[in-house]
């Protein structure tokens, strides 16, 4: 009887009903979201880590995870690294920041970088021929509206676009890695080198090995799945703090929420609640309708939440590509409902308190 009443009352008064889900719902959506791009952003980083095809990778100086200093590798680095015994092939990269670290520039020798990782997969165009042309994937073309032989705006100046390639190899955007050393004042330094080693299977003893050279003493030395798996929310700057205060804000939303609704409602079911007291309801009984009710409530609003956190990630997936990436993490959908329900039972408490506090005589005669 007392589900029976909880959804009378929510059928009874749609219009509130649906606006407090689709409140609700915006809640869990925007924790979705946030905790989404965190993961997507960190997996699209690993992913193109990973299609390089290197074993090892050494970072400059003074640098973390996902944290890129200025490049200060010399370039006599790569054939010193080129000739350590288990090492068949070293690559060396620069690297400038355009939009972020998630989002940059990357200098290659095309010819060395096709010899390393297997090339390209050109969807349009092809490699570059004259200093001021680029090559960009297919997610940062699609971003900027790009076209081969078009032009495009980065760094301040003017570039021709030669080449849309496959996503998932190093960067989003490619130039001669002399353009860039000169273009950013590092001529004849490298962001970083990649290393190629005779069995893959002995990877963790040569890096070992190469972190006991004199000549490497400062440099981080990674095998590529060490590194990789090193890219997480924890490893990235500010990024668990972040998502905390998204947590916290979605639980003051919920919480106001579901405050102001229920307050609406029992001054508008003062009457109501003064029947079923004056038939027999107890305080307890009265707090436990409107928390039923409220988890109701709750639950829906999950429910679209998690399904309009797949509209935020064709949104995300439309518009910015290369910028943004979005995941669905399946974990979190339990978490971000429990943090909708547990929000919505602390609003819903004072509107109980007040419920069940209201005297039977009282109640009837208001109007």
């Amino acid at each position: 009887m007392t589900n029976k009443l909880v959804l009378e009352n929510l059928k009874h008064r749609p219009i509130r009903t649906l606006l407090v889900v689709f409140a609700i719902a915006i809640q869990v959506n925007l924790m979705l979201t946030l905790v989404g791009m965190s993961h997507g952003m960190l997996s699209d980083f690993q992913e193109r880590s990973r299609g390089v095809g290197a074993d090892i990778i050494v970072r400059p100086t003074n640098s973390s995870i996902l944290q890129m200093s200025a490049p200060s590798i010399k370039e006599a680095m790569v054939p010193y690294l080129r000739q350590q015994p288990h090492i068949t092939d070293a690559l060396g990269v620069t690297i400038h920041n355009m939009e972020g670290f998630l989002n940059s520039v990357t200098g290659i020798d095309i010819k060395r970088f096709n010899e390393f990782s297997g090339g390209f997969r050109f969807e349009e165009g092809g490699p570059w021929k004259n200093p001021n042309d680029v090559i960009v994937d297919e997610h940062y073309a699609s971003q900027r509206k790009l076209h081969v032989n078009g032009p495009v705006t980065m760094m301040n100046k003017q570039w021709n676009v030669v080449g849309i390639v496959g996503s998932g190899k190093m960067s989003h955007v490619f130039m001669p890695i002399d353009v860039l050393q000169d273009l950013t004042s590092n001529s004849g330094k490298f962001s970083q080198i990649y290393l190629k080693v005779d069995d893959p299977k002995n990877v963790e003893e040569i890096v070992e090995q190469l972190k006991q050279l004199p000549a490497l003493k400062d440099y981080p030395i990674y095998s590529m799945q060490a590194f990789t798996s090193l890219i997480s929310i924890d490893n990235a700057p500010g990024l668990r703090p972040f998502l905390n205060v998204i947590v916290g804000l979605s639980i003051i939303v919920g919480f106001l929420v579901v405050f102001l609704s229920l307050y609406t409602a029992v001054l508008e079911r003062t009457r109501e609640i003064g029947i079923l007291k004056s038939l027999g309801a107890t305080p307890f009984y009265i707090i436990q309708l409107l928390f039923r009710e409220t988890i109701l409530l709750s639950i829906l609003g999950g429910i679209m939440g998690i399904g309009l956190s797949y509209g935020s990630q064709w949104l995300i997936r439309t518009l910015v590509p290369a910028s943004l990436q979005m995941q669905i993490v399946y974990d979190w959908w339990p978490i971000s409902t429990a943090v909708a329900i547990g929000a919505s039972l602390i609003g819903a408490l004072y509107p109980g308190y007040k419920a069940a506090r209201q005297d039977a005589i009282e109640a009837l005669a208001y109007e």
